[in-house]
């Protein structure tokens, strides 16, 4: 309750507005994206918070040395090793095997800039579990966001990822510098 309240305070102060369909009912990928900035993470809790999205989110394990350690699993953060980032998805999947039931954030266009393609690990996890996936967005140009449709994965990675591309086409980031177009390596 007592993260509604804050979440609530947030939106009711902020100049960024909530405009989202509404949570999934079971267990998701919840993309957060363009991924452009480190304030995407307030308004990816404001979100979930509002919504009542129990979420796990997947950052670098840096992000969880020293005191912020116990911050940020309390938050719902997993630590990645970029070392061995495929390992990640084998724990998530074997979470939700075990009947695990949480959101799960990830931000595929990577870490703000300097990439090319999304990586495909949101894709991996939603089709080794058949979690649907859910369109989270942050829109400067609009000062929205929120959550767009949930979606099940075909299979047909194009066929997914065009469907993608279009709720994203017009989604800037708070720093459209930084977006990287909804584009998968696997898609040839």
């Amino acid at each position: 309750m007592l993260r509604r309240v804050i979440a609530g305070l947030f939106w009711s102060l902020s100049r960024w507005t909530l405009r989202s369909e509404p949570a999934p009912q079971r267990p998701s990928v919840l993309i957060g994206a363009p991924h452009t900035s480190n304030w995407d993470f307030v308004l990816m809790l404001a979100i979930a918070w509002r919504l009542g999205i129990d979420v796990r989110w997947l950052g670098k394990k840096s992000l969880f040395r020293g005191w912020r350690g116990p911050i940020m699993r309390a938050l719902g953060g997993i630590p990645v090793d970029r070392d061995d980032p495929g390992r990640v998805v084998g724990d998530v999947v074997e979470m939700a095997r075990q009947g695990e039931v949480f959101g799960l954030v990830v931000t595929p266009d990577g870490t703000r800039s300097g990439h090319t393609h999304w990586k495909s690990g949101f894709y991996r996890i939603a089709r080794e579990t058949g979690m649907p996936v859910t369109l989270g967005y942050v829109d400067r140009t609009t000062m929205t966001s929120g959550l767009g449709p949930t979606m099940d994965l075909s299979g047909d990675i194009r066929a997914d990822m065009d469907r993608i591309r279009a709720f994203y086409a017009d989604k800037a980031g708070l720093r459209p510098e930084h977006r990287v177009e909804p584009r998968l390596r696997e898609e040839g």
